[in-house]
């Protein structure tokens, strides 16, 4: 391996930012996007037999079924056309490196995923990022970007500090400059809505979306993703999203798995039951101050001082307890954190435990 490569891995380990996989097997979960549990619902297993996919869906792996589900995912999260993608992060660089145009801008906030970004860079427009949910900013640069194709790239809720977009404002920008808003439901999707189908949809601005992205690989405790759009934007995208042309298929039970996620019956009460939790969490929370929304899974708590970061997050494993310390680059130098996940079936008593332990 080149020597630029090794001080690159060493520059990290000298800052204990290097990253290293982990398991959490036994352990109590605070770290997962499996907010409602779903993963382990035994409704959501396929009981299709697993037939490989055998080419990409242009060539052999399409079906009936597979636009049959489409059309139903469409159906579901009220949207004209839906297409499938292998995950959410094939859907991002599909989306942003064909849909932009030469000539045209896309605005970013600058905490949106790193998959979003990567299609940016992709893409032959130019692209611009104003401050994390800052619409003074985003204002700023519609009006200088005003005689273009502009469009806005935001998420729902943000992966890593758990804040929620200001769609409402945003949705009125938009329409004021004449902007096309790409929104990111992977973590709102599920939480939030009638029977989960996001934050749009429970502001009732799902119609005002040029795009939406929802992933099954959070909430919905599956794999695979749905790009929601207009029929025409789903024919074009199948002709030139790149990243669905050229890959494998997801096989049937994958296909399977999705729409029986969107047919859990009894969602709204899992999802009461979250918000449960969000509320006992956050009034025990005492000395730590969290800037993450009050009904978000995601609670990010800030730390100053990484040394004490790191013991906390190993005080919990050692406990038990899987959370997860956010560190630079996935986050801002000066910004790292415990980032920990709520969910549907954490107990007060696991809860207690996690609060008590941060605060040793």
């Amino acid at each position: 391996m080149d020597k630029k490569l090794y001080k690159k891995i060493q520059d990290r380990r000298e800052k204990g930012t290097l990253r290293s996989l982990s398991s959490f097997d036994g352990k109590i979960d605070f770290a997962s996007n499996d907010y409602l549990g779903f993963s382990k619902n035994e409704r959501l297993q396929s009981d299709r037999a697993e037939q490989g996919a055998t080419g990409s869906r242009l060539i052999s792996g399409n079906s009936e079924y597979i636009e049959g589900v489409e059309s139903a995912l469409a159906n579901f999260f009220d949207a004209d056309a839906g297409l499938c993608f292998n995950s959410g992060y094939d859907a991002n660089i599909g989306v942003f490196s064909s849909i932009p145009q030469r000539g045209d801008v896309v605005l970013y906030d600058e905490f949106i995923h790193a998959s979003a970004r990567d299609g940016i860079r992709l893409s032959l427009a130019k692209s611009y990022g104003f401050k994390h949910n800052n619409l003074e900013d985003l204002k700023r640069l519609l009006e200088l970007n005003k005689p273009q194709t502009i469009y806005i790239a935001v998420e729902s809720l943000y992966s890593m500090h758990g804040d929620l977009c200001p769609l409402y404002e945003l949705n009125q920008l938009a329409e004021e400059y004449g902007a096309y808003v790409i929104l990111d439901e992977a973590h709102s999707a599920g939480v939030y809505g009638v029977q989960g189908r996001g934050f749009a949809h429970a502001l009732d601005l799902h119609s005002k979306c040029f795009l939406r992205l929802v992933t099954f690989g959070k909430a919905f405790g599956a794999h695979g993703a749905v790009v929601l759009c207009s029929n025409d934007l789903r024919e074009f995208l199948l002709n030139f999203a790149r990243s669905f042309i050229y890959t494998t298929a997801l096989p049937i039970s994958a296909y399977d798995k999705m729409l029986r996620a969107v047919q859990v019956e009894d969602v709204d009460q899992l999802r009461l039951s979250l918000q449960d939790k969000l509320v006992y969490f956050r009034r025990n929370l005492k000395i730590w101050d969290s800037s993450s929304a009050p009904n978000s899974p995601i609670q990010f708590i800030n730390f100053h001082d990484l040394n004490e970061l790191r013991k906390v997050e190993q005080a919990l494993s050692d406990a038990g307890i899987f959370a997860k310390a956010i560190y630079s680059p996935t986050v801002a130098e000066g910004d790292e954190g415990l980032r920990i996940s709520l969910h549907s079936f954490n107990s007060e008593k696991e809860i207690d435990s996690l609060l008590r332990i941060m605060s040793v």
